[in-house]
């Protein structure tokens, strides 16, 4: 454990965390001698120094983190100081002038630690560490379920645990659990990770961001029960952190009888509401019951007490059976009749949303730069602008080394530009995936700054920013023209390890490459496995084929087979030659589409729409895929994962063809929040969940909502809608308003060449061509005649409700208003 100083001290500074906003004496960065630094320390105390050359210029950014870093760690009783070395000095700490200099990490004369200046890379990291380091007995640091599992049951009967993600060590997530752990360690068990397969095995479908969990251990006196866990919803910070576990302190559940206008709790200080659950005296037990299930549910999010009614003078109601007060001053209570506990969780849910939209609005309307950002990329940008990311590990290219870096070797080189926010946006996630690669891949990752190397940049074709091209010796380059991710860009790498299609030369191998045997290692890049079944003297589909998997490569697993016993491929799957079978490997099918007279560009539309899924999950980056299909949307609205029961209803009905005129899908409203205004844009507030609706863009914005009493089962849904063919259901019509962006963004291109069109935006793969800088300048005449027209949009098209059934596959036309 810590020597009893360092906690005495800690206890004594945790009311500075109980009020975060309280000022404190600014510090600043003191410079010692070496010998004086040492004279200083004193028995208990903790210390970070930094040990450089008195005369070296060098690390400048670090020294102005650390100095930011001066006051918060001062707040925690660590002092900080910068120790000028002088050429004659011995101390071991110096070094020598040609040595990277270190900061070290002290309690009295005693080295806990030692930092290279390049991990305490922000003031973030710089507390984060030495938090970190100051209280390595008491966070637990782990890498394994099992580890978890052990600590759990290690507690159980004795104390809770604070389990928290976090992406990397040194991230202001990473500080603000360890700011946590300072003033709540000797009370809750802190256990931290950061390996996404340990927050996978707890059931977490999110881990792209970090968590905090509360594992309610303390109450479990039966070793074989399960410790309840609490998700903090809100992102890491200190203050929300704080709010967090007071809220796990307090009451679960509280017996009131006084009026809920004067009542008082932790709840309403941390600027949290009220729910009171009404109760008498004949449903007593059933009341509590239903409030503890709601307290639970609630948990960190809002207080939840019972109010007798009976024994209470305020004059509730009769009807009413809930009161919800809100956490603002001189708001009045709220009568409410709810008869659903989902209804009460959905009440408090939507008023928290409202009110993070309105703390976000304040924090725009103070913000001096909102003038300038244009859109969200850009503000993201604006708010990563210190950020600092280890360009080391990809290689920067320029004119004079392209030829020989690039062109010599397998190479993925991206081209950006500097002065754009998507490219500088986009560069933090191609960082990522060198990250992801680091000592996996013989594949060299480069980039081109184009800001400062146009030249190369025309020469390689590059027009718009940002491109991703991958380089092969010998063949041409191959541009990306994916979602602009780092696992889409990682797939996207993975898959083009192998040439497309795949030539199968044997049943046996055909049998392997259709169970996924062949190719292991990248199903999970691919979960679909197509292969092309051609006789010998099918030329001509088979180039086309050919040309279609070309295209696909980097996207898709393609193979072709067209070997004299093609036929017991054929026979076996019942596929009429030409023909294409398609292995699910995730559902384990195989199922074969005909492939007669189609040309390649039309295989590959064949193959991106069969790649859909029958009950997708919509997010913000495939909608626009299922939006082509033009097709109503049947969409079940879901607060995190849906029910197996609603799922497997909805696959009965597609495979029952009664959806054939729909998309049916899932909108998580935890992976996608968009989903929230959605929704309230349809009913003006949030209503409760999970919630089926009907959206038929071609009719008008007609909205259908499948009636909330009714349970959603698989006969309830298809009288339903029938219901809606017939013309039989009532509707919402959405407003017809153009979306636009809260402020006009700028169009450099414009402003560069007046006759220059908006970029076309990144859509399913395409088969492009690349051509050389010289055929590049004798078309660039004919090039500046045949532009390219704006992407358009869609517009919601007036539709009879009798026939949107019917008329669901047709066409419809498009121009610049959005939905």
């Amino acid at each position: 454990m810590m020597s009893s100083s360092f906690n005495l001290f800690r206890v004594g500074i945790s009311f500075v965390m109980m009020c975060i906003f309280c000022k404190s004496a600014v510090g600043s960065l003191s410079e010692l001698s070496p010998q004086k630094y040492f004279s200083t320390l004193q028995p208990g105390k903790a210390s970070l120094a930094y040990f450089c050359q008195a005369d070296s210029p060098r690390n400048s950014v670090f020294l102005e983190e650390l100095n930011e870093a001066v006051k918060p760690l001062q707040d925690y009783g660590i002092s900080v100081a910068k120790v000028n070395c002088v050429k004659e000095e011995t101390s071991r700490y110096c070094g020598k002038e040609k040595d990277s200099m270190k900061a070290y990490l002290f309690r009295g004369n005693i080295l806990l630690r030692e930092f290279p200046p390049d991990t305490l890379f922000d003031v973030n990291a710089i507390v984060a560490h030495v938090l970190f380091a100051l209280l390595f007995n008491e966070v637990k640091y782990i890498s394994t379920l099992e580890d978890l599992q052990n600590i759990e049951s290690a507690l159980k009967g004795k104390a809770s645990i604070a389990f928290s993600y976090v992406r990397a060590i040194g991230t202001p997530e990473h500080r603000a659990v360890m700011e946590a752990a300072f003033v709540y360690g000797t009370t809750y068990q802190f256990v931290l990770t950061t390996e996404t397969a340990l927050l996978e095995s707890i059931g977490t479908e999110d881990i792209k961001n970090a968590h905090l969990y509360f594992f309610h251990c303390k109450q479990v006196l039966d070793l074989t029960e399960q410790c309840r866990r609490t998700l903090m919803e809100p992102p890491l910070t200190t203050l929300n952190i704080h709010r967090f576990i007071k809220t796990m302190e307090a009451p679960l559940l509280t017996e009131v009888a006084e009026d809920p206008q004067q009542v008082s709790t932790v709840h309403l200080q941390l600027g949290l509401p009220l729910v009171f659950i009404v109760s008498q005296q004949a449903t007593y037990e059933a009341d509590r019951r239903t409030a503890e299930w709601v307290a639970w549910r609630l948990l960190g999010k809002a207080g939840v007490l019972l109010l007798l009614r009976d024994s209470s003078e305020v004059d509730i109601p009769q009807h009413a059976n809930v009161v919800f007060r809100r956490a603002e001053e001189g708001v009045p209570v709220e009568f409410l009749v709810l008869h659903d506990v989902d209804l009460i969780i959905s009440r408090v849910e939507s008023n928290m949303h409202i009110e993070e939209i309105q703390e976000d609005e304040d924090e725009d309307m103070a913000s001096p730069d909102m003038d300038i950002q244009d859109d969200e990329v850009a503000e993201t940008v604006y708010r990563d602008r210190k950020r600092r990311l280890p360009l080391e590990l990809t290689v920067e290219v320029t004119e004079e080394t392209f030829n020989t870096t690039v062109v010599a070797s397998d190479s993925i080189v991206l081209f950006y530009a500097g002065w754009q926010a998507v490219s500088m946006a986009f560069l933090q996630s191609y960082i990522d995936l060198a990250i992801k690669l680091k000592g996996t891949s013989t594949m060299l990752l480069a980039r081109v700054n184009c800001a400062d190397w146009s030249d190369l940049c025309t020469k390689q074709n590059v027009t718009e920013f940002p491109v991703v091209k991958m380089y092969k010796e010998g063949e041409t380059p191959v541009s990306y023209t994916g979602m602009l991710g780092t696992e889409d860009l990682l797939k996207f790498i993975q898959l083009n390890r192998i040439s497309c299609p795949v030539n199968i030369t044997s049943v046996q191998e055909a049998e392997e490459y259709l169970n996924g045997e062949l190719h292991k290692d990248l199903i999970s890049y691919s979960s679909v496995s197509v292969l092309g079944l051609f006789s010998p003297n099918m030329t001509t589909v088979k180039e086309d084929f050919t040309e279609a998997g070309n295209c696909l490569k980097g996207y898709v697993i393609t193979g072709i087979y067209s070997e004299e016993d093609v036929l017991i491929l054929s026979n076996k799957y019942a596929a009429t030659l030409p023909a294409l079978l398609l292995a699910r490997h995730k559902e384990g099918k195989i199922e074969s589409i005909p492939l007669a007279n189609s040309p390649a560009q039309d295989i590959v539309q064949i193959i991106t729409n069969a790649l859909l899924e029958t009950f997708p999950e919509i997010t913000v980056e495939n909608l626009p895929i299922y939006l082509r299909l033009q097709k109503p949307l049947l969409i079940l609205f879901s607060e995190g994962s849906i029910n197996p029961q609603y799922k497997k209803a909805m696959l009965k009905l597609a495979k029952d063809k009664h959806l054939d005129s729909l998309i049916p899908c899932w909108l998580n409203l935890q992976n996608t929040p968009a989903g929230r205004g959605i929704l309230q844009a349809y009913f003006d507030a949030l209503p409760p969940l999970p919630l089926i609706v009907v959206v038929n863009l071609h009719s008008g914005g007609q909205v259908f909502a499948f009636p909330s009493d009714q349970a959603i089962k698989e006969q309830n849904l298809l009288l339903w809608l029938k219901k809606l063919e017939a013309g039989l259901e009532s509707h919402i019509i959405l407003p017809a308003q153009e979306w636009k962006p809260p402020l006009p963004a700028y169009d450099f291109l414009s402003m560069m060449d007046a006759a220059a069109s908006h970029h076309p935006t990144r859509k399913d793969p395409e088969c492009t061509k690349e051509t050389d800088a010289s055929e590049k300048d004798k078309k660039q005449e004919d090039k500046s005649a045949i532009r390219k027209e704006p992407i358009e949009t869609l517009r919601i098209k007036h539709w009879n409700r009798s026939n949107w059934f019917k008329e669901g596959g047709k066409s419809f036309t498009h121009d610049n208003k959005e939905l």
